[in-house]
């Protein structure tokens, strides 16, 4: 496991105390969604970004995996940044092995910088298509099969961040990529339309035929109620789907936006104090069985990420 400085604090990480597990952490557990922002004097923020969130540089990340009993990660590499991977890279190194990344290259990106970046620990591509607001799914479908091929070659998979309507609409594509692909935060499911709606049986379509994986990550971005208890429907019928392709993620240290408040990319917009030892708890209980957490937390990431 990590190991945190001894004067940390053991259960609250930046300012959010995070409960205790109700459940065994089985071996080898991964967090397969969290961020590092900073310290953004030594790795500084892109001029085109949207937002910024506060700070939480590795040493905050290490804290977090030690206080939920977590032994691998993946490192997402935040939209903050654009396509300088490099507080990303720099925290792979701090982690060595029990660490993997997600970059976002340009296009152009030479076969070199991409062996390097394989070298360094990163195993897939993300196109974050919702914080840039990409809708035209010409559009989207030219930049996922674009980012597809530069990925095939290391055996990388791709990371989407879209909706249910999206992936609906290019299904065939989706499922013609000659990589998998990972979608974030439950595919964006409303949890409150539970499992009749819209677009899911394209998802649940491409989970059966074992082409995507879905994160189930960050309920708060698809669930109203302050507890989230509803988007355990949501995932009980992904499940059912296909149990090999879920992934568990934090989203620490819980980037977003705030209902009512504009999003400024020069004023610090606060993180939200998610406490995930909570979400590992509901987790748990929305699969009720240890053998399913097991295949959840250890070996569906160790399948895809290569640990």
């Amino acid at each position: 496991m990590i190991r945190q400085p001894a004067t940390a604090s053991p259960r609250r990480v930046l300012d959010v105390e995070h409960s205790p597990l109700d459940f065994g952490m089985p071996a080898g557990a991964c967090d397969c969604h969290v961020h590092v922002f900073g310290p953004y004097e030594r790795f500084p923020l892109s001029p085109h970004r949207v937002y910024m969130p506060g700070p939480a540089p590795i040493e905050d990340l290490i804290a977090h995996q030690n206080a939920l009993g977590l032994e691998r990660v993946v490192i997402v590499q935040p939209s903050i940044y654009g396509t300088d991977n490099s507080c990303m890279l720099h925290a792979l190194r701090r982690l060595g092995s029990q660490a993997r990344g997600i970059a976002v290259v340009d296009s152009g990106m030479p076969e070199p910088t991409l062996r390097e970046l394989h070298e360094a620990g990163v195993r897939g591509l993300r196109v974050n298509l919702e914080t840039a607001g990409v809708a035209d799914p010409e559009a989207i479908a030219q930049h996922i099969e674009a980012s597809a091929a530069q990925a095939a070659p290391f055996g990388w998979h791709l990371q989407v961040y879209t909706d249910l309507d999206i992936i609906a609409t290019l299904h065939d594509r989706i499922q013609a990529l000659p990589v998998p692909v990972v979608f974030d935060h439950f595919a964006k499911a409303r949890a409150e339309k539970g499992q009749h709606q819209t677009g899911l049986p394209a998802l649940l379509s491409l989970m059966r035929s074992g082409k995507a994986y879905v994160k189930l990550s960050a309920p708060r971005r698809i669930s109203a109620r302050p507890d989230h208890a509803d988007a355990g429907e949501i995932a009980r019928t992904l499940l059912k789907a296909n149990p090999e392709r879920l992934l568990w993620g934090s989203d620490w240290p819980h980037p977003g936006a705030w209902p009512g408040i504009p999003r400024d990319p020069n004023r610090i917009e606060p993180l939200h104090p998610d406490d995930d030892g909570l979400a590992l708890n509901r987790l748990n209980t929305w699969m009720g069985d240890a053998a399913l957490m097991r295949q959840i937390l250890v070996d569906n990431p160790a399948r895809l990420y290569g640990f």
